[in-house]
Formats: structure tokens, sequence, C-alpha cells
């Protein structure tokens, strides 16, 4: 079991930090129109966000493993929706990091991709919020 805590505890660390560095920093690139770096940050979240469901899995796995019913307290429903809804939300900053690499890259200086800068902003920011409740949720109610 301590093994356990212990790999769920690295994946959030090791995966979910460098996701709200690298989504946090896309609007800055977006707005130097630097391909080279925003393609490298988009590759970044694609691979750190799926890392990052070995937070859920070990996590799930870990509260089988201890029993007593803690799947089923109410903090931890909310956390594992919690974080759904975040791996929902990184999916779709993954499909707003490549519209605006595909928006730079072209030719055309009619696109210089405001509106996936804005949105990548706004729902990074809410992403910060949603892992900063997961982690209330998993220290406070015990």
């Amino acid at each position: 079991m301590s093994l356990l805590l212990w790999l769920h505890i690295g994946f959030a660390i090791f995966t979910l930090g460098p996701i709200v560095a690298a989504t946090m920093s896309a609007p800055r690139v977006i707005r130097q129109k630097n391909v080279q770096a925003l393609s490298f940050i988009q590759r970044t979240t694609r691979i750190y966000a799926i890392g990052s469901l070995g937070v859920f899995v070990f996590g799930l796995v870990l509260g089988i493993v201890m029993g007593n019913g803690v799947l089923g307290r109410w903090y931890m429903s909310a956390s594992m929706t919690l974080f759904i809804v975040g791996v929902v939300l990184l999916f779709i900053i993954d499909r707003d990091l490549r519209a605006a690499v595909q928006a730079l890259s072209s030719e055309s200086t009619e696109d210089d991709a405001k509106v996936e800068k804005g949105r990548i902003a706004a729902i990074s920011s809410l992403l910060s919020v949603i892992w900063l409740v997961i982690l209330f949720l998993m220290v406070v109610p015990e």
C-alpha cells in the first residue's frame, strides 16, 4: 500500500506540475509567434497528459486496496470526477495548441491564433484551479 501511495504522489508531482507550467506558458509563446516553442509545448502537454492518467490509476488502485469504502466517500468521488473533467480539458487544450501551431505555421498572416490563445489561457487557469481543489480534497477531509 505504501508503494501505491508513493506512485500516486510521484505521478501527481511529476506529471501535473509540468502540465501546468507548459499550458500556462503557451499564451505567451503564441503572442511571440514562436512556432517551434509552441509545438514543443503541445508535444509536452500531450505526453504529460497521457502520463497523468497514472495519477488516476494508482489513486483508484490505492482506494481499492485500502478498502473500508474509501472510494465511496464524497471527497473521493468529487476528486475523481474533477480529475476526469481535468483530463477532458487537457484534450481541449491539446486541440487548441495544434490549431495554434497550424495557424502560426501557415503562410497567411490573417490568423494569429488569438482565439486559441485566449481559450488556452482560460482553460489552463481553470485546470490549475481544478488540480488545487483536488489537492485540497485529498489532504483536508481526513
